[in-house]
């Protein structure tokens, strides 16, 4: 087991110090690779929202698309379309909520910040040139994701080091504050399902390669096997490794399990 390192994370205000907390997943948007997140309506969201809170999450992650291998990439305009709205009316019913928006897009995180929005989740590792700027602009947090689909690399986990080192680099230049960054080793975003396990398994080793936080997006992933609605016993075990190797954040779906799952962990740890 890792020994757990401490940050100051810092979403508006809130400082996330250690442990493992939960991110949220509210999807807006048709094609979501798991159903049962997606909402169809601003209530439902707010419905789904009031659930996720009430379960444990302490940051909710409001997409506006579906970022799984073939989805369908949409525009800024339709993303923009789709969740700002969700935010408008989940910051004016739930004000002391933490809210982050995963987005890729520079001009969607600058309407989120302004409707509301906390932090931004950038799956493309500060693709946009304009990310960075609008980060600091605004006082956001951000949690940045390496995205190796495509790569040449041949050391996927120096590859990640590599990647996530220029896109910390790049925030800093821009402005923004060492305590106000997340990084994400980006499971699922890689050359195969065999580096999904591996990144898995090695994830530690990551996580003890950098000084700032970490967050483990594995929930109900393809890389687990068998059908996404079988797929949440092993959306669990993710959770106790991401829990002992010392990720500050796991990103869900299914909230009130993974909250558990992390106090079990947490409480054997305590008894040895």
């Amino acid at each position: 087991m890792s020994e757990i390192k401490r940050y100051d994370f810092d979403v508006r205000g809130r400082k996330f110090e250690g442990g493992t907390h939960v991110m949220g997943i509210l999807n807006a948007t048709p094609d979501s690779f798991f159903c049962e997140s997606r909402t169809e309506s601003v209530e439902f969201a707010l419905a789904r929202a009031n659930i996720m809170l009430f379960e444990g999450a302490e940051i909710l992650d409001i997409g506006g698309q579906s970022t799984r291998p073939g989805g369908e990439v949409v525009c800024a305009d339709e993303e923009q379309r789709r969740v700002i709205p969700v935010i408008r009316a989940l910051r004016d019913a739930y004000p002391d909520a933490l809210l982050s928006v995963d987005t890729f897009y520079a001009s969607v995180a600058e309407e989120a910040a302004k409707a509301g929005a906390d932090m931004i989740n950038d799956v493309s590792c500060l693709a946009d040139k304009d990310m960075a700027a609008v980060v600091a602009k605004y006082g956001l947090a951000i949690c940045v994701m390496h995205f190796r689909r495509g790569s040449k690399v041949a050391d996927m986990l120096e590859d990640k080091k590599r990647g996530l080192q220029i896109a910390i680099d790049r925030l800093l230049a821009a402005g923004v504050e060492r305590n106000k960054i997340l990084l994400d080793g980006g499971i699922g975003f890689n050359l195969s399902r065999e580096e999904d396990v591996e990144l898995l398994e090695r994830y530690g080793e990551l996580i003890e390669a950098f000084e700032y936080p970490f967050l483990l997006g594995a929930s109900r992933k393809s890389f687990l096997g068998g059908d996404v609605r079988d797929r949440l016993p092993a959306t669990l075990d993710t959770t106790r490794r991401a829990t002992e190797q010392g990720a500050l954040f796991v990103r869900v779906h299914d909230v009130k399990e993974n909250v558990e799952a992390i106090r079990r962990c947490d409480g054997q740890r305590g008894t040895k």
